[in-house]
Parts: structure tokens; C-alpha cells; sequence
């Protein structure tokens, strides 16, 4: 069964015409009236739903009952992910969103290979929060992670949550996976572009708190890096 996302509030008895793009998702599947779809708004829950009408620049839809069903990890993950080039960005905002990463905070950085001009800034944070969406109406997240524009990471690191684990990826951690604690409800994780983080940052982070942590003994790419320490952290304290 179809499962899209709509970006406005859902309720049981709403009659609507759905966005642009998840009319256009209904009608490259050619449903039909009266053939069912699953919607969540990302508050939690998911809805069923009924297509209503099929026009060709529109398509009703009639709410029909709500699932108060959550699919979201007991652990918040939030990442201080440095910005990389356009794909490999997309592949880690999809692959964070499908690991159940509570909050996607991008970082600029001294060696970010990749530099985002200020006028396009707006542009490509509404293409990054719809490859979220998108990847949340693939895995059966009720709720789409909260993505921030890019910011220096002293501000970055000024802004972080407060959390008791903080990491920063380093290819010098001072701890292994092993030696993480043994419980934790929430982590910060820093995360750096491709050539890594300068040695002024990573004295930032370390007086802002973060610990550096050694994935193993081989160099991972940034794109690479955030699922495997995504996943890792899940297996250790979320629902994996």
C-alpha cells in the first residue's frame, strides 16, 4: 500500500487535495478511487486514507481512521554532520533518516570540500528535507528528522543539544566502540567532511565536550562513517 508523507496536520474526517508531489507519486502508481493509501504528517502516527477523486493536476483524499503506531527509536541520535558534495550528502540525510536519527544539524567546516553559496542555500535545504521524507515514507518512520542549514561549527558546537555522550569521529579516537558506556538515552555525534577536521577543531570539540571515537583501523568516507556509527549506536542503546 502506498505511504506518503503531507506536510500539514492530518485528522480522521479531512477531505483534501494532496500536495503536488504525493499527487504525482498516486498518479505514477495509477490508483483509483476508492483504492487506499497510508498518510502521516509526521507528528506521529500514520492515517488511512482513501483516493476520492482523480484529475490530472489533482487528487482527493478522504482521512478515514488513525494508527497511533510509533516507529521512532527510544534513543535520540542527533548528528553535526560536515556538508559534502550534493550525493553524498543526499545518501547520508536517506541512509540517517532510514537509521532513526532524531536531528541532522549540518556543520561548514575548514576542509569541506564542498562550499554552498548563500543564495542557494534555501534551495538545497528543501531538496535535503524532501530526500528525508521521502526515505521516512520508505522505512515506516512516523517522523521525519529535524534537518538545520548549514552553520560554522562554533556555532554548530554552541547549539548542540546537551547530551552526556558526545563524539567526534576521529581517526585518533582516544576511546573504541567497546569502551562507550554501557546505557545512554541520547548522543551528539560530530562528524567530519572528507579531509577532516582541522586541529583548531578538534580542540573546539574537545572543550565543547566531545570525546573522540575510533570506528576501526581503516578510513571511512563521511558518507560512510554516519550509518556505520548510526547503526552502531542503535545496536548499543536504541532498538536494534
Amino acid at each position: 500500500m502506498p505511504r506518503l508523507f503531507v506536510d500539514a496536520p492530518l485528522a480522521t474526517g479531512l477531505e483534501f487535495d494532496l500536495p503536488e508531489a504525493a499527487a504525482r507519486h498516486v498518479q505514477v502508481l495509477r490508483l483509483q478511487p476508492g483504492e487506499a493509501l497510508t498518510l502521516f504528517d509526521g507528528r506521529g502516527g500514520e492515517y488511512a486514507a482513501r483516493v476520492r477523486e482523480m484529475g490530472k493536476r489533482h487528487v482527493r483524499v478522504a482521512v478515514e481512521g488513525f494508527d497511533a503506531t510509533e516507529r521512532e527509536s527510544p534513543f535520540r541520535l542527533t548528528l553535526l554532520q560536515a556538508l559534502s558534495a550534493t550525493e553524498r550528502m543526499d545518501y547520508t540525510v536517506q541512509k540517517a533518516t532510514e537509521l532513526g536519527v532524531a536531528e541532522i544539524r549540518i556543520v561548514q567546516s575548514a576542509y569541506c570540500g564542498y562550499k554552498l553559496a548563500a543564495d542557494r542555500v534555501d534551495k538545497r535545504m528543501q531538496h535535503w528535507r524532501g530526500v528525508a521524507e521521502s526515505a521516512a515514507e520508505q522505512c515506516g518512520r512516523t517522523r521525519v528528522p529535524a534537518l538545520h542549514a548549514p552553520v560554522r561549527l562554533e556555532q554548530a558546537l554552541a547549539e548542540a543539544p546537551s547530551a552526556a555522550l558526545r563524539l567526534l569521529l576521529s581517526p585518533i579516537g582516544a576511546i573504541r566502540p567497546a569502551e562507550l558506556p554501557a546505557a545512554a538515552s541520547e548522543a551528539v555525534v560530530l562528524i567530519g567532511p572528507e579531509g577532516g577536521f582541522s586541529a583548531d577543531e578538534e580542540s573546539l570539540a574537545a572543550l565543547a565536550g566531545f570525546t573522540p571515537l575510533l570506528l576501526g583501523p581503516r578510513i571511512l568516507r563521511t558518507e560512510t562513517a554516519t550509518p556505520v556509527v548510526a547503526a552502531l549506536l542503535q545496536a548499543r542503546y536504541g532498538d536494534f
